[in-house]
């Protein structure tokens, strides 16, 4: 088969022996591939990304040295299967698969192992298990952006935001872009989102942005709707007594257990959700800034170096920090659904497709946020060139 292979950050298009699944696995012609930014990472930083996975308990991440064949965004359909398998479906379905495969007792990510060859190639190899056909006929395009649309829904449901909060999304790259498109089949009224890029802000905007803002010249803080917003700390002790003065209103009533219950049931005052989707130095601290009291800051942006920021900001406005990576199986088949419905639309996000021979230029152009978001490839596109 062919692929393009990357060796010390260098792309090549090579003839590689077609790939045997192993126990449990199946084989699958590549329909498209997405390029994800942790494969540009991965391209220019493999030796950094493979000491943090090291130090976080996997050891099998791909080293410069090493000739890898990248993609994890995939659909296809199904080819032949190996031996142990349940052989579910029919040869010829489209599927999408969780990318991450088992060898004997060793996990491996697909498209970020030697042990695992991703999707820019013809064909791949995925875990049985980890498998799903694809719903209600959904083009391969968008099926394709499962597992990047995923890792937004993982981020949207563990930032729990209500309908009606407010929530941020700073950075509208392809991944905040995903989140904005999320948040709203989520039904979250509203979403401001921020970006420099005007690009960008147009793209927000097809995702489902209620406000987009150009940072340079508005802040996103001062966009959002004010109605009934907690703006700094004095709004918070003025709750209090409010809350106070009609408790002690009412006569015998042990005011204390209103207290408890709206702990028990999270009930209590709260700010917005923010999502940050930028993942460079100093961005977590102007946020942690800038935003009101109660916040729920949701890192989804990866930083892949040092950074810094001033914890008694956060404490003293009680900010919340949650960092998030990946999805579950369940989230995985839910934003499938999601997609096949009609639930979210994954459209906006695709701005190019190009075939094996043109990865190399389309890792290029995506260094540009005024040209494109995702680009996808078709293995068996003939060319160079990115439509």
């Amino acid at each position: 088969m062919r692929a393009a292979v990357v060796t010390a950050a260098e792309f090549e298009v090579a003839e590689l022996p077609t790939p045997r699944p192993g126990a449990g696995q199946l084989l699958i012609d590549v329909s498209r591939c997405g390029i994800c930014g942790s494969d540009l990472h991965a391209r220019t930083h493999a030796d950094e990304l493979s000491d943090l996975a090291v130090a976080t308990g996997y050891e099998h991440f791909m080293r410069s040295d090493q000739s890898v064949v990248l993609g994890h965004e995939f659909s296809g359909t199904i080819v032949d299967y190996g031996p142990d398998c349940r052989r579910r479906w029919r040869t010829g379905t489209p599927v999408v698969a969780l990318p991450i495969v088992r060898h004997g007792e060793q996990p491996h990510l697909v498209g970020l192992s030697t042990a695992a060859p991703g999707g820019y190639a013809e064909q791949v190899v995925v875990q049985e298990s980890m498998t799903m056909p694809v719903p209600n006929g959904l083009s391969a395009e968008h099926a394709a952006l499962t597992e990047p649309m995923a890792v937004a829904w993982h981020a949207v449901r563990r930032g729990r935001v209500g309908k009606g909060q407010t929530a941020f999304v700073i950075g509208c790259g392809p991944i905040g872009l995903a989140v904005i498109s999320m948040l709203k089949a989520a039904g979250v009224r509203t979403v401001v989102a921020s970006d420099f890029s005007p690009r960008r802000r147009e793209l927000a905007t097809a995702c489902g942005a209620d406000v987009v803002v150009d940072p340079a010249a508005e802040s996103p803080w001062t966009a959002a709707p004010r109605k009934g917003r907690i703006n700094g700390v004095t709004d918070i002790l003025a709750l209090g007594f409010d809350a106070m003065d009609r408790l002690r209103r009412v006569p015998n009533l042990p005011w204390w257990y209103v207290f408890r219950l709206a702990h028990t049931l999270n009930k209590g005052p709260s700010g917005p959700v923010i999502f940050e989707c930028v993942g460079v130095p100093g961005i977590i601290d102007q946020i942690l800034a800038a935003a009101p009291p109660l916040s729920r800051v949701v890192v989804v942006g990866v930083c892949m170096e040092t950074d810094r920021f001033h914890p008694a900001m956060a404490i003293n406005k009680e900010i919340e920090l949650r960092f998030v990576l990946g999805y579950d199986p369940g989230e995985f088949r839910d934003t499938l659904h999601m997609l096949a419905d009609g639930k979210v639309d994954p459209g906006p996000l695709i701005t190019g497709t190009v075939g094996l021979d043109g990865v190399a230029d389309a890792f290029t152009a995506l260094g540009n946020p005024e040209r494109h978001a995702k680009i996808l490839i078709d293995p068996r596109a003939s060319g160079a060139a990115l439509i």
